[in-house]
């Protein structure tokens, strides 16, 4: 399945941080940042989350909540998020199965071995449901503020 910008996201249910079942679609009325990831406590993804974290009042005033997708365990999740006091939900996605259907799964080359895992990606879906944005292969570095000047100038009304 081609993710097309203008048509309805791909609704999905994943285990969330603290163990609860979060459905893509329960966020109808709101915008939503759904960020994909490689892994909870690496340098980049630390970064990346930590400036989710710093930006998470602008966002919650832009009717936009954020929800960080990787494959790691619920279980990890809760452990990234007290470690570094993070205000959204983090959601694992550990059969890949989500990540798959928004084409963030993919061959990747490290040191000279490949492997499959997240392409780091980010989604902006509106209060419809309705994909609008997205951000792929993402460099952390002034990605959050590029996130929330689109949803500023794009979709405020």
């Amino acid at each position: 399945m081609e993710l097309t910008i203008g048509a309805k996201a791909p609704d999905f249910v994943l285990e969330g941080s603290g163990g609860q079942k979060v459905r893509l679609s329960d966020y109808r009325g709101k915008r939503v940042v759904l960020y994909f990831y490689p892994k909870d406590m690496t340098a980049s993804c630390t970064d990346e989350a930590c400036q989710f974290r710093d930006a998470h009042a602008s966002f919650s005033t832009l009717n936009t909540v954020i929800l960080g997708v990787s494959t790691d365990p619920a279980s990890r999740h809760d452990k990234f998020i007290a470690k570094y006091e993070l205000p959204f939900t983090l959601l694992s996605d550990e059969d890949h199965q989500v990540s798959e259907l928004y084409g963030v799964w993919q061959l990747k080359k490290l040191y000279g071995k490949e492997y499959m895992g997240i392409v780091r990606s980010t989604f902006l879906i509106d209060e419809e449901g309705i994909l609008v944005k997205e951000w792929r292969k993402v460099k952390v570095k002034g990605h959050i503020d590029d996130a929330l000047a689109f949803i500023q100038t794009h979709m405020e009304k």
